[in-house]
């Protein structure tokens, strides 16, 4: 897939055919590569694929017919790159199955599904699944908290999930017409908003009887409010808390991230978003990394392109802040 974080708004691009071996190659090239197999019963076939890029978040119209199609263990080892994708069902019906779970969708339901560990979509006749794809480290989820949201229906025409439903529908009937900067704000707070989505679904509100649940929540929330302070160190938080070092380490063993790891995730998270910010045009990348706890440039460079495969400078320039 070609999708990078701070790339401008891109035109459509379809791909239309009847080949299911061009079909395979299409899907790779717009998605990631998938262990596909036609129903032959059905006679003919056909598909097609519809996409356009608002910044680092692709949306895409899938229309085919009846297939598996499958991320393998194999297929999803050997990608550099993870995404995370919500799959809406537009037409006729969808199953998918990631993480120990399997669901179905009709139509306007969808579900969130992870590219770095295997999946599973089964559709029967006619079919359209709407695709909303960012790449994984720009959705604020952790590991824990996607793996318990994956392949869970949410209902796209009620609630908070139909309010959202509905923004992801219009992003793609008709892909704004946005600056660099602004389409970078705008993949953004969706993705936020899915990530709000998926965590209220994976946790819903602290369970009687679960204090550690609440716990982890509440120190979840501190270091939010912390970032800006380079002090900010599992010793600190700990000790705001009333619990050990060691105490706060098996908390975060169930998250899928270390409290080091959540707070350096973060920080790079609001940097980039300023990095990408027309108003912060005038801050340096010195008065920017600093502001989020990073002290020292050099280690915040090297950390920036780790995350997001390029210096906060170019990240900065290709933003069009």
């Amino acid at each position: 897939m070609v999708l990078a974080a701070g790339s401008a708004p891109g035109g459509t691009t379809v791909r239309a055919t009847r080949r299911f071996d061009e079909w395979r190659d299409a899907i790779r090239h717009d998605f990631v590569a998938l262990d596909m197999a036609p129903d032959r019963r059905t006679g003919g076939f056909s598909g097609s694929v519809r996409s356009a890029t608002i910044a680092h978040l692709q949306v895409s119209e899938v229309h085919s017919v009846t297939q598996v199609c499958r991320r393998t263990p194999s297929l999803a080892g050997a990608d550099r790159e993870e995404f995370l994708q919500v799959g809406m069902v537009s037409r006729g019906t969808g199953v998918l199955e990631q993480d120990g779970r399997r669901t179905l969708l009709t139509q306007g339901d969808f579900a969130v599904y992870e590219t770095g560990r295997p999946f599973t979509w089964s559709f029967g006749g006619a079919w359209e699944l709407d695709v909303f794809t960012w790449p994984r480290h720009a959705v604020g989820l952790s590991a824990a908290e996607s793996a318990a949201v994956t392949a869970l229906r949410f209902a796209g025409r009620e609630g908070f999930s139909g309010i959202v439903a509905a923004m992801l529908r219009g992003l793609l009937t008709e892909p704004p017409q946005l600056t660099p900067a602004g389409a970078v704000r705008v993949a953004d707070e969706v993705g936020e908003l899915m990530a709000t989505l998926a965590i209220e679904r994976a946790d819903p509100s602290e369970v009687a009887g679960a204090p550690q649940v609440a716990l982890l929540r509440r120190i979840c929330d501190h270091i939010d409010a912390h970032l800006a302070d380079p002090d900010l160190a599992p010793a600190s938080i700990a000790r705001a808390h009333f619990v050990s070092t060691r105490q706060l380490h098996r908390l975060f063993a169930g998250t899928g991230e270390t409290v080091t790891r959540r707070i350096r995730r973060l920080r790079l998270e609001r940097c980039r978003r300023e990095l990408a910010d027309r108003r912060r045009a005038g801050d340096s990348v010195t008065d920017i990394s600093r502001r989020w706890g990073f002290p020292d440039l050099p280690g915040f460079s090297r950390a920036f392109r780790g995350a997001y495969g390029m210096s906060p400078t170019d990240y900065r320039s290709r933003s069009g802040s």
